[in-house]
């Protein structure tokens, strides 16, 4: 049976102190609340505040992932982080191929494949993101989008580590603007990466791989979201920064 995740992107917010608080408030608030055993729950705060959440982590029922990684293994690479290094720290997962690294930062399909081959070499789990931009969906282009970006980002890999990998499908176009997918709209591309994945590997393989929901998830439409066949959890941004509204997604299942 596949995991359910609900993993939480920081971006770049929250002061140490902030960071301290919030961290501190999953932690006691999971201690109230009983989550499904198959449904994990991951922390991705930004580079500073990785050991923090990897110490409270220790002693609660959270992962810790990081935002991004490196695709170089090492060297004068100035302001990078390395596969190695999330290694050292133990850290299981880490989010790569985000829009807003896509946009803001020009990174390519190629480029993403590369990071997730790093994470994979250094036994870190990829979340690797895909999804159109309000154009690419007006055009009707999105399962060309997120063809292109699952294929050039993901399919060199072999069976093995295909189901090593969780995927975050990203609605652009509902990221930060109040926005939602349908659940209808939502679980239909999940479903045509699901196809995809079956369609280079198997079905059976397929059915292995977690697929994520990352447009605008709240606790007001996240559990019709996750009541689809095929949305396996969220990757969540601005909900994330509160512990109420971050738990309370993390119970939507």
């Amino acid at each position: 049976m596949r995991k359910k995740i609900v993993a939480g992107n920081w971006k770049m917010n929250k002061s140490f102190e902030e960071a301290d608080e919030l961290i501190s408030d999953i932690q006691d608030g999971l201690e109230k609340i009983t989550l499904d055993r198959n449904t994990l729950l991951i922390v991705c705060p930004p580079f500073p505040y990785l050991e923090m959440a990897s110490d409270y982590s220790s002693e609660s029922y959270f992962l810790v992932g990081a935002q991004d990684v490196s695709a170089n293994d090492n060297g004068a690479y100035t302001g990078e982080v390395s596969a190695s290094m999330l290694q050292s720290m133990e850290l299981p997962y880490c989010i790569v191929g985000h829009s807003e690294r896509r946009a803001y930062h020009h990174e390519t399909d190629e480029l993403i494949a590369r990071k997730v081959d790093q994470l994979l070499s250094h036994d870190i789990k990829p979340i690797m993101c895909c999804g159109e931009v309000l154009a690419e969906r007006e055009a009707g282009q999105q399962f060309d989008v997120v063809r292109r970006q699952i294929t050039d980002g993901l399919f060199h890999l072999d069976n093995d580590q295909i189901q090593n990998v969780v995927i975050a499908y990203e609605p652009v176009w509902a990221i930060g603007t109040g926005k939602t997918a349908t659940p209808e709209q939502a679980q239909e591309i999940h479903a045509f990466i699901r196809q995809l994945l079956a369609e280079k590997y198997s079905a059976k393989v397929a059915d292995t791989i977690s697929i994520l929901y990352g447009g605008s998830c709240k606790p007001s439409n996240a559990r019709q979201l996750f009541a689809n066949p095929d949305v396996d959890g969220g990757l969540i941004g601005g909900a994330c920064l509160n512990a109420d509204d971050f738990l309370a997604i993390a119970q939507s299942f």
